[in-house]
């Protein structure tokens, strides 16, 4: 026997054998490793109400820098999308001012999905005005009757003003904001013509500075923040409408502010829901578990919010 062609025979067997080891080995490990993601390891994405950008944004930034392995993008969107996002899997969190409906509810868990909602922070929306105009108290039915279509004029709220027909501004047709005062109101058709949609709150910031007509509706996350430099560039370009409630009368007129928030004398809140679908405890669930314990809790504070989960003292300060 040619002993060269035994060698070679040989040869092409092991390399065969191990192949079959290797590819053996491969699928055995593909099979039963666990994932790569933790509480505090992995990265995901999330969806997040464009009204909350400015706080989801300090929030992750603090979050994945506490956790060096943990990388977390959002994704900012009108809260119609972020909801479609989430039903269609193609993601795990979200963050929003609206929970989910029952037949959203039901339908997951049809799908053997339970869906986990968690109460965040408090939220307000704002009215804002132009620098230019002088009506900055407006009673709650005002807000009401301007939505409903009964008042469509600045001289029918204050009759010594010079101002024309009011325009409404808000941030998106897809939107929270607007979708919770058609709520509040009970309104099911259209809205009434003086109401315009931009693109962000931010762009309804900008609208109202340019325009003396305009009222703006925008989450008071956007300029809430004293620290802040953004949201205080917006401050000094408009004026925050103070709004009486609609239970204590027109003598008292509240502004977002964290105090008329926390005890809801300012008629206009909301709550901040994160909710979850994930189906083990990763990244999802320790960034949500991080944001509403004492750390994340803090940021919501510093950012003018209300924390859903921390104990908070109010300070009257007298001069």
């Amino acid at each position: 026997m040619n002993i060269n062609n035994t060698v070679k025979r040989y040869t092409q067997n092991f390399a065969i054998a191990l192949s079959g080891i290797i590819l053996f080995t491969s699928c055995f490990n593909r099979g039963t490793k666990l994932p790569d993601e933790t509480p505090t390891r992995g990265n995901i994405k999330i969806t997040v109400d464009e009204s909350f950008q400015p706080l989801l944004e300090t929030e992750i930034f603090t979050f994945t820098h506490l956790y060096n392995n943990a990388f977390i993008t959002a994704q900012y969107k009108p809260e119609y999308d972020v909801i479609s996002d989430f039903m269609d899997d193609s993601i795990k969190v979200i963050v929003t001012s609206k929970k989910l409906t029952d037949n959203q509810v039901k339908y997951l868990r049809e799908s053997q999905i339970i869906a986990r909602t968690t109460t965040f922070a408090y939220d307000a929306l704002a009215l804002i005005t132009n620098k230019e105009n002088n009506d900055t108290l407006m009673n709650y039915n005002s807000v009401r009757d301007i939505f409903l279509g009964k008042i469509t004029n600045w001289n029918q709220i204050n009759p010594q003003s010079k101002l024309g027909e009011i325009g409404i501004i808000f941030d998106n047709t897809k939107s929270g904001n607007i979708r919770y005062f058609k709520e509040l109101f009970e309104i099911t058709d259209a809205l009434p013509s003086n109401f315009y949609a931009v693109q962000s709150n931010p762009e309804v910031v900008d609208f109202v500075s340019r325009n003396k007509n305009a009222i703006g509706i925008v989450s008071v996350n956007w300029i809430s923040d004293s620290h802040d430099s953004l949201s205080m560039s917006f401050m000094n370009k408009i004026n925050v409408l103070a709004i009486s409630n609609q239970f204590l009368g027109d003598r008292s007129f509240y502004r977002p502010y964290q105090g008329s928030i926390y005890d809801k004398t300012y008629p206009f809140v909301r709550e901040i829901y994160f909710t979850s679908r994930e189906t083990f405890s990763g990244l999802g669930t320790g960034f949500i578990q991080w944001a509403t314990a004492e750390q994340g809790q803090r940021i919501v504070q510093k950012s003018g919010l209300i924390p859903a989960t921390m104990q908070i003292r109010l300070v009257q300060i007298k001069n």
